[in-house]
C-alpha cells in the first residue's frame, strides 16, 4: 500500500524524523505502568516507538486511509509486529504485544474516554492536529481523573501559552485552565522541516502531569466561564470585564472597589482566580 496522502482538512502534518519520534515516545516514561492512547497516528512513525514500551497501547485515528495503512503495516494478527517497511527505517524497533482492537477508527473529540481502557487511567499522547489541539486539551480536562499524564507535539505558540506564567503576555485562558489541574512542562522545540508537508510554524513537545489539586476550592464551571470572560477583554481592568458576569443586576456595594478589581487578568495567579470566582458566586452570579 502506498503512503498516506496528508489531508489539509484534517490538519495532517506527518512527522518524518525518527529521532524526534523516539524523543516524543520517551516522554511517556514519566508516567509508567499505565496504558497509552495515541491520537492521530497517521502512518505510525510515533506508534512504532510507543509499541516498544511494554504497555497496552491503543491509537485513535479519524482518517480511514491512515487506518488502512496501519492495519497493513502492523501485522493484522494482533501480535504487534511491524512489517518490513517500518523495520527497515528503524531496525532497532521491536514492538511489544498490541491488542487486536488496538486501532480505534473514530473522532477523538466525540469519544467516551471511559470505555477506551475499561475505566482505567491512561497516558494521552500524539502528534496533535493543530486545528483541534485546544479542543483536545479541553476534553482532557473534562476527563482529568482518567488522564494523569499527557504528552505530545503541538504548535509552539499553543505550547508557550499553556506553560506561560502570570505577567507574561502569552498567559491566558489555556494557561489558567490547564495549570489549575496539571503541571505543564515545555520540553523542546521542533523545526518545520521534519514534517510532510512542512507546517508554516514551529512545533513544540510538552508534558502535562496531574498536580495534587483534588478540589479547586470553587465552582469549576463558573471558574471556566469567569476566566474566559475576563481574558476576552484582557486589556481591561477586572472591574470592567467582570460586569458581564452580572447581566441581570449588580453585585453588592463595594464589589468593584476591591483592590483586585484594578488588576488585569494576566496579572492573576490561579489562587486569585479561585478567590475571584467565589466572590462572584457570593454576589449573586
Amino acid at each position: 500500500m502506498k503512503q498516506v496522502r496528508p489531508k489539509k482538512n484534517l490538519g495532517q502534518h506527518f512527522l518524518t524524523d525518527l529521532n524526534v519520534a523516539q524523543r516524543i515516545a520517551d516522554t511517556v516514561d514519566a508516567c509508567p505502568d499505565i496504558p497509552i492512547l495515541e491520537i492521530g497516528p497517521g502512518m505510525g512513525v510515533l506508534t512504532q516507538y510507543l509499541a516498544t514500551k511494554g504497555r497496552e497501547l491503543k491509537v485513535v485515528e479519524i482518517d480511514r486511509e491512515s487506518v488502512a495503512y496501519l492495519r497493513e503495516h502492523f501485522s493484522g494478527s494482533g501480535d504487534g509486529a511491524l512489517n518490513s517497511d517500518l523495520r527497515s527505517s528503524s531496525p532497532s524497533v521491536r514492538p511489544s504485544t498490541l491488542d487486536q482492537d488496538w486501532i480505534i477508527s473514530a473522532d477523538f473529540l466525540r469519544m467516551d474516554l471511559t470505555t477506551v481502557f475499561d475505566g482505567r487511567q491512561f497516558v494521552l499522547t500524539g502528534n496533535y492536529p493543530y486545528d483541534i489541539s485546544s479542543q483536545i486539551f479541553f476534553k482532557m480536562l473534562d476527563n482529568k481523573d482518567l488522564i494523569p499524564c499527557c504528552t505530545g507535539m503541538i504548535q509552539r505558540e499553543v505550547a508557550q501559552r499553556m506553560a506561560a506564567v502570570p505577567g507574561n503576555k502569552q498567559y491566558g485562558i489555556l494557561s489558567v485552565l490547564m495549570q489549575a489541574w496539571y503541571d505543564v512542562e515545555y520540553l523542546f522545540t521542533v523545526d518545520e522541516d521534519v514534517f510532510n508537508p512542512p507546517p508554516k510554524v514551529k512545533s513544540a513537545v510538552i508534558r502535562l502531569t496531574r498536580n495534587q489539586t483534588q478540589d479547586l476550592g470553587c465552582d469549576w464551571p463558573l471558574f471556566k466561564r469567569l476566566v474566559k470572560t475576563v481574558f476576552n477583554q484582557r486589556r481591561k481592568m477586572l472591574r470592567v470585564s467582570l460586569r458581564q458576569m452580572f447581566p441581570g443586576g449588580e453585585p453588592c456595594e463595594g464589589f468593584y472597589s476591591l483592590d483586585i478589581m484594578t488588576k488585569r487578568p494576566e496579572q492573576l495567579t490561579i489562587p486569585q482566580f479561585v478567590e475571584l470566582t467565589n466572590l462572584v458566586a457570593e454576589n449573586g452570579e
